[in-house]
């Protein structure tokens, strides 16, 4: 199994900045693809950026130049920076990884994901 356990959620004022980390634990053996979604009430939920094992980046159109998504294979954790908030950036953030876990002496292939944080940008 993997948990993953999110932190740096919180309330911040419009253009305004805040850093999400999710640190993942387990019998981790390797860990691909790492992410970010997030879900606003009422909406359905969306992918927000992703990162590879090898650092390529990608972003949902609506964050690009604001939001940077890094991780850190030592730690076992994704980061994302999350700069000059808007209103509508406001909801659920979700972090996930795509793992190779050790069960039984197989090595299997499993997401995981963490527990959700809010993000509030309001002033």
């Amino acid at each position: 199994q993997v948990q993953l356990v999110e932190s740096g959620g919180g309330l911040v004022q419009p253009g305004g900045s805040l850093r999400l980390s999710c640190a993942a634990s387990g019998s981790i053996v390797s860990i691909y693809n790492m992410g970010w979604y997030r879900q606003a009430p009422g909406k359905q939920r969306e992918l927000v950026a992703t990162i590879t094992s090898g650092g390529s980046t990608a972003y949902v159109d609506s964050v690009k130049g604001r939001f940077t998504i890094s991780r850190d294979n030592a730690k076992n954790t994704v980061y994302l920076q999350m700069n000059s908030l808007k209103p509508e950036d406001t909801a659920v953030y979700y972090c996930y990884g795509d793992f190779g876990l050790l069960q039984s002496d197989i090595i299997n292939l499993r997401r995981g994901w963490g527990q959700g944080t809010q993000v509030t940008v309001s002033s």
